[in-house]
Parts: structure tokens; sequence; C-alpha cells
């Protein structure tokens, strides 16, 4: 496996550099892109090669484009009208947010794109292969059942993406992966892009890649600052605590995390009737609603989004300065995947995460994966001695048995390396609570 990293001198002044189709560049002009990231400057010429392509770089790096811009170029010569690129992307969201890239970069170039997934009627989607999608993006299991079904010919496939490689193998969509990859060509060219390199991404590269150059960067030049702050508090306090802060925090657009469905509903519309503008994301939600909440959030119309993991890796929004831990991640890659929605695109951020007294074997962790030891912080003007009412469980919504914390992952190396370089970037930035002057730079 051949290896690069990108660093500064390597990267490209512009994209007029990768040589692209003249209706290709024009789409990037009018997306306003201008300077390749350096996923896209390492990535995109040896895609254009022919040759696989194992990237590893933080979320908000340019990934996207990094695999869009080589798929269209390849699509602008050959047969029209059949599926010759497939895009496997681990949730709705992120599906959506890579076919809108395709649509944007591919405006003039006629090649057409289409979005696979579940919890939609699939006759819309029926409609669109047969009208002849070159593109499919797919979460795995609506594909399948379209391939099973003989809908959807993946036979001609000649160029597969596994997009959040990490993220699908978490969710337990590794036994659909392969399923899909036995229905493809053997001959193909395969790109593989994850945040983090767990042993058995690495099982499925020596499986279904040929001899793939493997990309890595952001190791010297983190793409963001995040500011890492504790707050222990009991669990029926939580709510309470969550309003203090962002009564006195001075915030631009705030992420909460909860653990469950049920407990995302309920606070967003404990936090709208305290008087913020806020909604809830989460998988029982129909895919209009989702989608209507996630363009509101990026719109700026909600100011607070609260929501279950299935977030951390499908919002793009720059403008996000805060990430709050409502309930606290199970390892440390969740909590990296969380974090990594704030201090994006050049920007600085913060990330609070609120622990109770049975979860500081998690932060034990989350402190030696940094280096150094997370700031605690309690506020002088909070009551931390109410007691929990009568018959209150603590607001705990997981089985007794998952309840213990677990302390896993602690040792994945990427995660670890991602957050120490997380800290070694804060170490920088850090100021006084409640309120950070935020020096903001502009960047695509």
């Amino acid at each position: 496996m051949q290896k690069a990293k990108a660093t500064s001198g390597e990267l490209l002044t512009n994209f007029k550099s990768f040589n692209l189709h003249p209706l290709i560049e024009a789409g990037i002009e009018g997306a306003g892109y201008s300077v390749p990231t350096p996923i896209q400057a390492e990535c995109i010429p040896s895609i254009l090669n022919g040759r696989d392509v194992m990237g590893l770089a933080h979320t908000g790096t340019g990934k996207t484009a990094a695999f869009v811009l080589p798929i269209l170029q390849r699509l602008m010569d050959g047969q029209r009208k059949r599926v010759r690129a497939l895009i496997v992307a681990p949730t709705r969201e992120l599906a959506e947010q890579t076919h809108e890239a395709i649509i944007e970069l591919g405006r003039r170039t006629k090649v057409k794109s289409v979005t696979v997934y579940g919890g939609v009627n699939k006759n819309p989607q029926i409609t669109k292969l047969r009208n002849g999608a070159e593109i499919v993006v797919a979460c795995p299991g609506r594909l399948l059942d379209l391939v099973n079904h003989g809908e959807i010919d993946i036979s001609q496939v000649e160029v597969l993406v596994l997009d959040e490689a990490d993220r699908m193998f978490d969710m337990g969509f590794l036994p659909d992966i392969k399923r899909i990859i036995k229905c493809l060509p053997v001959k193909r060219q395969t790109l593989l892009f994850s945040a983090t390199m767990p042993a058995d991404i690495r099982g499925l590269v020596q499986e279904v890649m040929s001899n793939p150059v493997n990309i890595q960067v952001g190791d010297s030049n983190p793409v963001s600052t995040v500011s890492h702050a504790i707050y222990p508090v009991e669990q029926h306090l939580k709510t309470a605590l969550l309003m203090k802060i962002l009564e006195g925090t001075d915030t631009e657009s705030v992420l909460v995390f909860t653990r469950t469905k049920h407990r995302a509903t309920r606070l967003a519309t404990q936090i709208a009737q305290a008087g913020f503008v806020a909604a809830s994301l989460q998988g029982d939600l129909p895919q209009t609603k989702r989608q209507a909440v996630l363009s509101g959030y990026r719109a700026g119309k909600y100011q607070i989004l609260v929501a279950t993991d299935i977030a951390a890796r499908g919002i793009d929004v720059s403008s996000i300065s805060h990430v709050i831990n409502y309930d606290m991640p199970d390892t440390v890659d969740a909590y990296t995947h969380r974090i990594g929605r704030t201090g994006r695109a050049a920007k600085t951020g913060d990330a609070f995460t609120f622990m109770t007294r049975e979860e500081r074997g998690f932060i034990w962790g989350i402190e030696k994966a940094l280096g150094e030891t997370v700031e605690k912080r309690t506020l002088q003007d909070f009551n931390y001695g109410v007691p929990a009412p009568a018959g209150n469980d603590g607001g705990h919504d997981r089985p007794r048995q998952q309840q213990q914390v677990r302390r896993r992952s602690f040792s994945s190396v990427q995660g670890q390396a991602m957050l120490q370089r997380s800290a070694a970037s804060a170490a920088a930035a850090k100021s006084s609570y409640p309120s950070r002057d935020r020096q903001n730079r502009s960047s695509r």
C-alpha cells in the first residue's frame, strides 16, 4: 500500500491544475471554490489516474469534492444513462449532501445523480433510476432491496465510493457492504474515505481494494480548533444546567447531542419553551421533516438543534460554535465525531460535555487521548444541591445493562490522534468562560 501525506508545500494553487473538463471547471467556479483543500489536492490526481484510494481525514475537510470531481471527469466520456458510479453513505442526510454536491459541481455536465435510501416511498427513486441516472448515492439497506428486486443494475459500476466508512461500521453495515460488493464487477475503481481507521476497515481494504494509495491529511495542520470542557452534574439537573449555559454563553449556532430519540424531542421542546429557537433531529422524523429541519438549521432559522448521533456525520454547517454533549457518548470515537461538528472551516469551537458521577471513567479515557486534563467547570450561580424528584429515574432511557459507560475504543489510534491535534490547537485559542473572542477566517 502506497502512502502519501499532504504538506503545505504540495498544495495546488487552484483547481485548474487538475486539468478538468471545462464544464466541470465552470461548476467549480459557480460553487465558489478557489483553492483545493489538502485532501482534495492529494486525492484528486490519484483518482484521476485510476488508482484505488483510501483517504483518511477529519470531517469537514472537503472529502466529498475530492471524489465527486474525478467521478464527474470520468463520466464525461463513455456511455450515459446507466449506473457507472456508486457512492455508499451511512445516513440519509449524508447521501443528500453528497447528491447536492454532485448537482452543484456537475450542473453544466448533464450527469444525472439519484439518492436511494429507506424511510421514504421507493417508487420515485425507481422512476429516476429508469430515467438513466449515472451516479447513485445510496444507503445500504434500500440499495440492497432495489438490487434484490431487480430495480437497479450495479453490474457495470466503474467507481465505488465507501464514504464515512467508520460510521457505517459503527452502525452495523459491514455485512450489507460485503453483499453490495459481491454484486459489483471485480474490475472497478474503489475509493474509501473515513475519519478513523479501526481494524475492521483495514480488513475490508485488504479484501476489496487493489494496491490503494493511502492518503492522510491533517497531522501537522489541524482543520479545527476545539476547546474542551466538562460539566459535572447529576442526571436530573442536566436540563436546568443546559438552560443556564445557553443563557450565559455567547453562541452562534449550538448542536446538542442526546442518547435517545425521545429525549431529543423532549429536550428541544423544553428549550423552545424557554425562549430559544430550537428544533430536534432524530430517526423517527419523516424524511421531508428531517430535510426541512436541516435546511432551517443551515440557514440560521434555528439557533439550537438537538439531535441523536444520526447527526454526528450528517451535518455540514460551518457556523456551529458549540457542541454540547447533554448525554455522554459511549466511545472516544463517538466523542470525536460529535465534536467534529464545530471548529470547522478554520473557525474555533467549544465542546461542552455533561458528566454524571458514574461517567467519570469515560472522561479519563478522553483525557488520556488528549494528553491533558480537561477543564472541569461549575457555575457559581447554579444550585447543584437540588434533590431528584421522588420516583425520578434520573432520565435514563437505555436498558439497565447498558447504563455502565463503556470504556472501549480508547485505544483507537486515529481517534486519539485526532483528539491530540484538537487539544494542541485549542491551547492557543482558549480564553475565559463564558465568552470568547473568535477570529474566523473564511474557508471553503
